[in-house]
């Protein structure tokens, strides 16, 4: 127990600097803009509420028709480990996620990362759209976000349209 009061002695410290809760409302409200945005210029997408997390991950989802009829989403994640903005390709529950790794796993993805699954892991497929992250011109972020995710889904769905029936 001694070392979760030092870890929260230390939070305290930080916390009354004030800089956190500032850099994380910023964030916070970029990532809540952003999904306002991604889901008025494409209304063709489903969009799920934001999933602010436990400084883990920030994220919310997309739900572009042809990857929702298979039961799989867009999440666009903050991931605070790697300190930037990623697309992950998921599935809607564990075997969706395992069937769909099947057809990914072999293949090859230039600037993409197919993730194994196992406990824990929510991704079959990344893809980071911003590693550099700027909240200061939202807007030029927003541009490389949507374009970036929309090429991701473009080349999913591309493959997709590839695999035989199952």
């Amino acid at each position: 127990m001694a070392a979760i009061r030092e870890e929260m002695e230390e939070l305290r410290r930080q916390l009354e600097k004030g800089a956190i809760q500032k850099a994380y409302r910023a964030l916070i409200g970029y990532m809540m803009g952003l999904r306002t945005e991604l889901k008025t210029r494409h209304p063709e997408f489903a969009v799920s509420g934001l999933y602010q997390g436990y400084l883990d991950m920030t994220y919310f989802a997309l739900f572009p028709p042809g990857l929702q009829a298979r039961k799989l989403k867009i999440a666009i994640v903050f991931n605070y480990d790697a300190f930037r903005f990623e697309a992950w390709l998921s599935g809607s529950n564990r075997k969706v996620q395992q069937e769909t790794w099947e057809l990914f796993k072999d293949g090859q993805w230039p600037g993409y990362r197919v993730v194994a699954p196992g406990k824990g892991i929510d991704s079959i497929l990344e893809c980071d759209l911003v590693t550099e992250v700027d909240l200061d011109d939202p807007d030029a972020l927003t541009a490389r976000i949507e374009t970036t995710t929309l090429a991701f889904i473009d080349d999913i769905e591309r493959f997709l349209a590839e695999q035989p029936p199952s």
